[in-house]
């Protein structure tokens, strides 16, 4: 069996706990690996914590977190965000909501999570006869998004936190008590899987994350249009989100079940 042991670092909540388990003994994972969808597609809040805690954590407690990019047979680095504007592109690899408010098919957490971290394993060592473990960040609260993604033959996937029994409550209290700051909540600032609250922070507290958004809709939904086919939105709401969004109105906390729904603990943990 392979001696391969690794965590799925998403640079949120979980994730991070299990890092601050990982550093303190309590689990044994030495690797951290976080696949990065792109500079100009992760939310910014989350790179910065990475540069600025995760990254000089892990190094002071002697584990290894390497953040890897999707790179093409040709070499060069793609992102989720440039694959979506590519010149050209009819491509729709995230969950954009139809005009029924439900979301379409994706691609984008196979492509840019799964794939990206299983070639590295890969790399590693990782074999179907030695399969790597992978860790993945999901809490007690969380069990419902366990055993529903699709599995490498090269790894097994195991769940530290309901191992231990852990709640997202708890995860935020072990990052406090190691010292460390609690990460914002990780994923692609444009994911259309935002509850309408995290819309409404983001145009509040990141506009510019928010405009980028706004412009990627309206990209999308322009092509769309030159092929004759029905727009597409970031929201359910079936509208724009400059529209469905509104600037300086209050939004109560509205439960939206298909938030987190990227592949168990693939994205935004």
């Amino acid at each position: 069996m392979s001696t391969l042991r690794s965590i799925s670092y998403g640079g949120g909540v979980q994730s991070t706990a299990l890092l601050a388990l990982a550093a303190a003994g309590r689990i044994n994972f030495p690797l951290f690996l976080m696949a990065n969808v792109g500079d100009d597609s992760e939310n910014p809040l989350t790179l910065k914590y990475l540069d600025e805690y995760a990254k000089p954590y892990a190094a002071d407690h002697g584990i290894e977190l390497a953040v890897l990019d999707r790179v093409k047979r040709d070499g060069a680095t793609e992102t989720l965000m440039g694959r979506l504007t590519r010149e050209g592109s009819r491509s729709l690899p995230i969950p954009v909501r139809m005009s029924n408010g439900a979301p379409g098919t994706r691609s984008c957490t196979a492509d840019f999570k799964i794939k990206v971290i299983g070639k590295e394993l890969k790399r590693r060592g990782a074999t179907p006869a030695a399969p790597a473990t992978i860790g993945i960040g999901i809490s007690v609260d969380e069990i419902h998004r366990a055993n529903n993604r699709r599995v490498e033959p090269h790894e097994e996937i195991v769940y530290p936190l309901l191992d231990l029994g852990l709640r997202r409550t708890d995860c935020a209290r072990i990052i406090r008590e190691a010292g460390l700051p609690v990460p914002p909540k990780s994923s692609c600032f444009f994911c259309p899987f935002h509850r309408p609250e995290t819309w409404h922070d983001m145009r509040r507290d990141q506009p510019v994350e928010f405009e980028k958004s706004c412009q990627l809709e309206d990209l999308l939904n322009k092509r769309r249009g030159e092929l004759g086919k029905d727009p597409v939105y970031l929201t359910r709401f079936n509208r724009p989100l400059r529209e469905a969004i509104p600037d300086g109105v209050d939004l109560l906390p509205m439960f939206d079940e298909a938030e987190g729904a990227c592949d168990s603990g693939w994205c935004m943990t």
